[in-house]
């Protein structure tokens, strides 16, 4: 394992990154912890949801998966229109208009219009996430990135472990106006994406040089680190946008992606139904706080495993070793059928820090090579892809599990799922920057 050794820093260093730390950081993690509950709160509605409106488990995995096929083909254009029009309108309208549609989802009808709403949902949010992956890189240098994204990915778990509860008890208490508890869920978590947009508007500076919380001389210091960095990307490895949508090395990551996140949102989605099933006795408010428990749980584990990476600027075993810990959690979860609380939430735990542990060292990798549009696109085509796999992994496990009355099955597929994409993160090359392929466009992409 390739160790550098660190570099003392400077005061202005030190003042800059502490204060984006601490600026920048919390917001867009209030931002993701909003945007990540309304992607899967349906997951607790469904408790009393697919009762009322007759909802099969079938069913139920394409409505929780649809939304990422309107993700997916919005993805990329997004992405590139934030990097034109600036992050703090683009990101304030994804947030305005995925809290209107959340809300109208808690007016549904039918299972057709949840289908139809889910979708949509997935077209207004589309952007959100790998715009901000985008976003960190016009403040933070590669040796800081990991650490950075991990913080604001940890929005991801906190909000599973803070809406677990709150959804839980929403569901057993909230019945105002003889409307089902699992409509106003769904309504009173849509609201705050709204209240967000705005508050971006105001709050979020695009780029450092609008920061009015960074000083000249770290304003300088910050941009002319960031664009040192870009050159030396592109001295090495000059990739348009259209480049990067065809290049090997995005489409390896994206493999990696994919196959990771079908263990992610087979947990995610299924987890509440999972941990219910274990005892009728349970109520909703104490699923919620089981459920609370595995993210909990990954919360330092991302947070130890993104510092490790970033102090020693190595990125595939930081990945790949929290994948195949995942990996056999959940290939016990399928294989050793439990009646055990206790042992079946501890296995989810070490789930839960595998499959989220991934997530700051990998987003490091995309911009060791790519940078300006062709990152945007990169990006954007890696989370958009991968994310389909919040179809697959969910509807797999609806599909699996109503033939066969169990579900072990897709629990130990999607185990396999962590296993290989482990595999694809060790066969990534070592290299920090790519040879530049002399059949490449000598053109400069700085976006």
């Amino acid at each position: 394992m390739e160790v550098k050794l660190a570099v003392q820093p400077t005061a202005i260093e030190t003042s800059a990154i502490r204060k984006m730390r601490t600026r920048i950081i919390p917001f867009i993690f209030v931002l993701f912890l909003i945007a990540f509950l309304d992607r899967i709160n349906v997951g607790f509605a469904a408790l009393t949801m697919n009762r009322e409106l007759a909802i099969t488990s079938e069913q139920y995995g394409l409505l929780a998966g649809i939304f990422f096929f309107g993700y997916f083909v919005f993805e990329i254009p997004s992405n590139l229109l934030m990097h034109r029009i600036g992050a703090r309108i683009w990101i304030t309208r994804i947030l305005i208009s995925w809290g209107i549609v959340a809300v109208l989802t808690g007016f549904a009808r039918t299972a057709l219009h949840l289908y139809v709403l889910r979708f949509l949902l997935g077209v207004a949010e589309a952007g959100y996430i790998p715009g901000i992956l985008l976003y960190l890189t016009y403040w933070f240098r590669q040796r800081q990135l990991a650490h950075a994204i991990s913080l604001f990915c940890t929005a991801n778990p906190v909000a599973s472990a803070l809406g677990a509860p709150l959804s839980g008890v929403i569901l057993d208490h909230i019945h105002w106006f003889g409307i089902s508890s699992w409509r106003w869920l769904l309504v009173l978590e849509g609201i705050p994406a709204i209240l967000g947009g705005i508050a971006a508007y105001w709050l979020l500076p695009g780029r450092p040089a609008a920061a009015r919380f960074l000083t000249t001389e770290e304003k300088a210091w910050i941009t002319s680190e960031l664009e040192r960095e870009e050159q030396q990307k592109l001295a090495t490895s000059s990739i348009t946008a259209r480049q990067a949508l065809v290049h090997r090395r995005v489409w390896h990551l994206t493999a990696i992606y994919f196959l990771a996140l079908v263990g992610m949102y087979t947990m995610t989605f299924w987890l509440p139904q999972l941990v219910k099933s274990l005892s009728t006795q349970y109520s909703n408010t104490m699923v919620g706080m089981l459920v609370m428990i595995p993210y909990l749980a990954a919360l330092p584990a991302m947070v130890l495993i993104s510092r490790s990476s970033d102090a020693t600027q190595e990125r595939r075993y930081h990945a790949a070793i929290p994948l195949i810990i995942g990996g056999i959690s959940l290939l016990l979860l399928g294989a050793v059928p439990t009646n055990s609380t206790l042992l079946s939430i501890v296995l989810w735990c070490f789930v839960a820090m595998g499959v989220y542990s991934l997530l700051g060292p990998f987003w490091t990798l995309p911009n060791e090579f790519l940078a300006g549009f062709s990152a945007a696109a990169g990006i954007a085509l890696i989370n958009s892809i991968g994310n389909l796999a919040g179809f697959v992994g969910p509807y797999m496990m609806g599909a699996i599990s109503r033939k066969t009355g169990s579900f072990q099955s897709p629990l130990v597929l999607a185990g396999i799922s962590l296993f290989a994409s482990a595999m694809l993160t060790f066969a990534l090359r070592k290299e920090t920057a790519l040879k530049k392929n002399p059949a490449m466009s000598v053109a400069r992409d700085r976006g």
